[in-house]
């Protein structure tokens, strides 16, 4: 039974086809069934049938097979090369249009991703020193690392002293935190800040110019963005949340309970009827498992639930969701 041929292409012909060939030339002719291992002599036209006689197979001489099998790859290279200009045209028109959505009307990219802390936050020191007018900061999480508002301080300070404005929007978790509370007493100028039961990622706005956010869930990978249409963006959805947000910072709202339940509660009851889980809820929400089951325990108290599908019902039935916050 013949073996089993693979394709190739003429200039790369297979050992068995050299050896066959090399016969055919010696001896002027093959028999047919010495040639089935080698089906790309007759392929690439180097044996043909005999016509007097099928059994057989004669070579070509390989002066006369050489020009046609060059005619071959040459007409293949006509094909690509036509290929190319059919491509190059059809993508031609688009390369200016790349070219303004990949750079800033200043001629830097308009998306560059930044790789590893040093690189992230030395990009965040610039945007910061050059900033005039605001600067934007959704930080979600818990309280921040005293260290590190330590380290932030005298950046912030500076910023504040050029006459620029600071918002920040934190994670209700923070709303009480002694370090935040602290550091803010320290700055000099117009910073505000505010919290909300849920924010987005991490995200830094300066001037409407340059926004950072994060491109990874461990943050050591960040981007950059400096399309005009995209920092306007975050900057608009950053004031549409501010809004909705709970001041904190120069002056705390007072947080009232309303029919026993407080706003913490509220938001999770609210997170309870969507089917999230505890962790769920309590990633959702910037706090440990064990403090949103502790809000959870008193949510059901107070509405007198004695299991998690009546607590369900029990919100849904409270109008509790409805109440303005």
């Amino acid at each position: 039974m013949p073996r089993k041929h693979g394709t190739h292409s003429a200039e790369e012909l297979c050992e068995t086809g050299s050896a066959v060939y090399a016969r055919a030339l010696d001896a002027g002719r093959v028999r047919t069934e010495e040639a089935e291992e080698a089906p790309c002599l007759v392929d690439f036209g180097l044996l043909h049938p005999d016509v007097h006689d099928l059994r057989w197979l004669r070579p070509v001489a390989p002066r006369a097979a050489l020009p046609r099998l060059l005619r071959t790859i040459e007409d293949r290279i006509a094909e690509q090369r036509d290929r190319e200009e059919k491509l190059t045209a059809a993508l031609e028109p688009l390369m200016a249009l790349d070219a303004q959505l990949s750079t800033a009307p200043d001629g830097t990219p308009a998306i560059t991703v930044l790789d590893g802390f040093e690189r992230i936050n030395s990009a965040i020191d610039r945007a910061m020193g050059e900033a005039r007018e605001e600067f934007l900061a959704v930080q979600p999480g818990g309280t921040r690392p005293p260290e590190a508002l330590a380290e932030a301080l005298p950046r912030d300070q500076d910023l504040l002293s050029r006459g620029c404005r600071m918002r920040t929007l934190y994670q209700h978790t923070t709303r009480h935190s002694l370090p935040v509370l602290g550091y803010f007493e320290q700055l000099d100028g117009d910073a505000e800040a505010r919290t909300l039961d849920e924010v987005t990622d991490r995200l830094f706005v300066f001037d409407r110019t340059v926004a950072f956010i994060p491109a990874c869930k461990d943050r050591r990978l960040a981007l950059e963005l400096r399309h005009p249409a995209l920092v306007e963006y975050f900057a608009t959805t950053f004031w549409r949340l501010w809004r909705l947000a709970t001041p904190m910072w120069p002056q705390a709202a007072p947080q009232l309970s309303e029919n026993g339940v407080t706003p913490r509660q509220r938001a999770i009851a609210g997170l309870l009827v969507e089917g999230l889980t505890d962790a769920e809820i309590a990633t959702r929400l910037g706090m440990n498992v064990r403090t949103a089951r502790v809000h959870i325990a008193k949510l059901a108290a107070t509405l007198g639930s004695g299991s998690r599908a009546q607590l369900g019902y029990l919100i849904g039935q409270s109008g509790i969701l409805d109440t303005p916050r």
